[in-house]
């Protein structure tokens, strides 16, 4: 039961990835609430488990999944520092449309 809730969890977060890097539209509520479900199963399916008595099946998916998640990090973090860049170039556009140049370095003729 704890190797296919694992495995749940991998194919939500290697769905998730590759909508990422592919960049198709992905529903990320959807995608957030499968993963929600999959961590509360995982929380209820550990509770008072011993690690050390893990059966190497379990272990071996463990190590998988986190390379999966380590994956879905990076192209993560590569989306929001993209998002952060647009918005501050937006920011910028929008600051400089609604300046007058009263405190601009550049002189107007």
């Amino acid at each position: 039961m704890l190797i296919a809730s694992l495995k749940r969890l991998e194919a939500t977060v290697v769905a998730e990835t590759e909508a990422l890097l592919a960049h198709r539209p992905i529903d990320q509520e959807a995608v957030n609430r499968r993963k929600s479900q999959s961590l509360l199963e995982l929380t209820r399916l550990t509770r008072g488990l011993d690690p050390d008595l893990l059966d190497p099946a379990a272990v071996d998916q463990l190590l998988h999944l986190r390379g999966v998640l380590e994956r879905n990090q990076d192209a993560v973090g590569l989306h929001l520092r993209a998002v952060e860049e647009i918005s501050g170039i937006v920011a910028d556009s929008i600051r400089e449309a609604e300046s007058d140049g009263t405190y601009s370095a550049h002189v107007r003729r």
